[in-house]
C-alpha cells in the first residue's frame, strides 16, 4: 500500500492539526490563579475530560461550562468572567508547528477534508489558523453527532461519494485512537495515526481508548507524513 495511491485525505482537526493540549494548559494556568499556575498537566487534563463529558455541546459555547466544572473540582479561580475568557481562548488554540506547511504540501496532491467534532463556528477559527487548507469540511453541526459515533464516519463517506470518491480512495489521518483510529478502521477506512504524544506518558487531554488499534500508516508528526508522500512521488518520477 502506498500513500500516493489515495485521492482524499480526511483529517481530525483538534489534536492532530490544532494543539488543543497546549491551548488548554496555557489558558487554565493563565486564568485559574496561583493554584492553577502550579498544577501538573494531569491535574488539568483529568477534570477537563470529565467536564467535557458533562458538557458535550457545541465547542464554541460549551467550553465555558467545561472550565467552570474543572475549576470547581480543582479549586481554581471559578467565576463567569474567567470562564468566558477560557471560552474565547478555545477559539485561539494554536496550530502545531508543522501543520500549516505540511498541509500546504499535501494539498498539492490530495483533496483535503476536515472531519471535526468542533462546531462550524470553532472550525472556522481553526481553519483560519491553518491558513484555510481544506477543500471540504464536516463538523458536528452537519452530522448531528460527534466522533467516535460511527454515524460521523458514515456521513463523510456519503459526502465524499457525492463528490465522486470511493472509500478506498480515502485515507483518514488522526491523532486520537479513541475518537478516530479505532472507529474509522472498524468503518472500513484506511487509517494514518499521527501519534502527537509519542514518547509521552498517557493520552493527555484525549480519553483513553479501550484498545490500541494498529493503523495502516503511523507517524509522529504531520511533517513526516508529508515527507513520506514526497519521497514516494520522487521515487515514482525517477522510475518513470
Amino acid at each position: 500500500m502506498k500513500l500516493s495511491q489515495f485521492k482524499v485525505l480526511t483529517f481530525d482537526v483538534v489534536g492532530t492539526l490544532i494543539d488543543f493540549e497546549t491551548g488548554v494548559l496555557n489558558a487554565v494556568r493563565a486564568l485559574g490563579g496561583p493554584k492553577a499556575a502550579a498544577a501538573s498537566d494531569d491535574d488539568i487534563f483529568e477534570p477537563y475530560k470529565r467536564g467535557r463529558d458533562k458538557f458535550y455541546g457545541r465547542s464554541s459555547f460549551a467550553m465555558k461550562d467545561v472550565y467552570l466544572s474543572l475549576a470547581a473540582e480543582r479549586g481554581f479561580q471559578n467565576d463567569e468572567a474567567t470562564a468566558e475568557a477560557f471560552q474565547l481562548a478555545v477559539l485561539r488554540w494554536p496550530a502545531f508547528a508543522d501543520s500549516v506547511d505540511a498541509l500546504r504540501r499535501l494539498r498539492k496532491n490530495f483533496r483535503l477534508v476536515a472531519m471535526t467534532n468542533a462546531d462550524r463556528t470553532a472550525f472556522s477559527a481553526y481553519s483560519a489558523t491553518l491558513e484555510n487548507p481544506f477543500h471540504d469540511s464536516v463538523t458536528c453541526d452537519e452530522t448531528g453527532c460527534a466522533k467516535p459515533d460511527p454515524r460521523f464516519f458514515a456521513f463523510n463517506k456519503g459526502r465524499q461519494s457525492a463528490h465522486g470518491f470511493r472509500q478506498s480512495e480515502i485515507l483518514h489521518v488522526a491523532q486520537s485512537q479513541y475518537h478516530d483510529i479505532g472507529v474509522a478502521k472498524a468503518e472500513g477506512y484506511t487509517t494514518c495515526w499521527i501519534e502527537r504524544r509519542q514518547g509521552q506518558k498517557g493520552f493527555g487531554g484525549t480519553p483513553d481508548p479501550k484498545v490500541l488499534t494498529k493503523p495502516d500508516f503511523h507517524f509522529s508528526t504531520l511533517k513526516q507524513l508529508a515527507d513520506a508522500v514526497d519521497a514516494e512521488l520522487d521515487t515514482s518520477r525517477v522510475a518513470a
